[in-house]
């Protein structure tokens, strides 16, 4: 029996594994995916460059929107305390805890 995550997990593959092909055979030999859209063999070339170019440009992308995240996580995220105020608390903890025991 599958779980639903690994079936879900399958699809996924499937799915990429079917994009990924389809992208090889695509830049290998653009101008038959263009007739297969009926697009034409005339800008077999341009399309070749757009299918290098998207996922160059997606993952770019990408990229700067995960350092675009960091910089605001670090840009708001208040500053912790320092180690010192840290120490100070602890003992102060401890001293009260010496003299609950007396």
């Amino acid at each position: 029996m599958v779980s639903k995550d690994q079936a879900i997990g399958w699809v996924i593959f499937l799915i990429c594994a079917v994009i990924a092909i389809v992208y090889f055979i695509a830049l290998i030999v653009p101008g038959e995916i263009l007739k297969l859209l009926n697009l034409g063999v005339e800008g077999a070339e341009t399309f070749r460059i757009y299918l290098v170019a998207a996922p160059v440009l997606i993952a770019f992308l990408a990229i700067l929107g995960i350092g675009a995240w960091i910089g605001w996580t670090m840009a708001t995220t208040p500053p912790p305390k320092p180690i010192e105020e840290i120490e100070a608390e602890e003992k102060l903890e401890e001293e009260k805890k010496e003299e609950e025991k007396e």
